[in-house]
């Protein structure tokens, strides 16, 4: 009984549907094809000899546009160049609180890093190990989550946007030099 009254439900939808939709616009048979009559076409002849030369034609009269461009034009900005500064203005830099600087490293590691699209990982850390990671394009400062390289002489893998931005360099890297501070 139940499926009857699903089936029944969904003829009323189908029926309501066909009554809302528009009947199909155009024709229903294909139309012929015409091809155009010869007096759809006109010819045009232009001068193109006469008109370079400038001997007769429509630009025979015409006075040289006032700022067109030549060979020998030169650009020129309006105004004078800015004059360079000569020397940068000092600024007084804040001492850091001792409260915002770095701790003192637990351990020190020095070796390899590569990239790894899961995360950053550390074969000699637990996980959860708050480190900091630097190398020739910056640090940063992540969370060991996982059990990482194999190599013995890979201390670390990080995840690929972190590796680039630690490494500075290109995308075809694929390892590079890091310290990783383990805090």
């Amino acid at each position: 009984m139940r499926r009857r009254s699903i089936v029944a439900i969904a003829a009323l939808i189908v029926a309501v549907a066909m009554v809302g939709l528009p009947a199909p616009a155009g024709s229903t048979a294909p139309s012929t094809v015409r091809e155009p009559g010869p007096d759809a076409f006109s010819s045009v002849i232009v001068p193109a000899a006469d008109v370079a030369a400038g001997a007769s034609g429509i630009l025979a009269g015409a006075a040289p546009a006032a700022g067109r461009v030549e060979a020998t034009t030169a650009f020129t900005e309006p105004g004078a160049a800015p004059a360079a500064p000569s020397t940068r203005p000092r600024v007084d830099q804040p001492q850091a609180a001792s409260r915002e600087g770095w701790k003192e490293a637990r351990q020190v590691l020095h070796g390899q890093a590569t990239y790894y699209d899961n995360g950053t990982t550390a074969m000699r850390l637990p996980r959860g190990t708050v480190v900091r990671i630097c190398g020739d394009g910056g640090c940063i400062e992540r969370v060991v989550n996982d059990y990482g390289p194999q190599k013995k002489s890979r201390v670390v893998d990080l995840y690929r946007p972190d590796f680039f931005a630690v490494c500075g360099c290109g995308s075809w890297n694929g390892v590079t030099t890091v310290t990783v501070y383990v805090y």
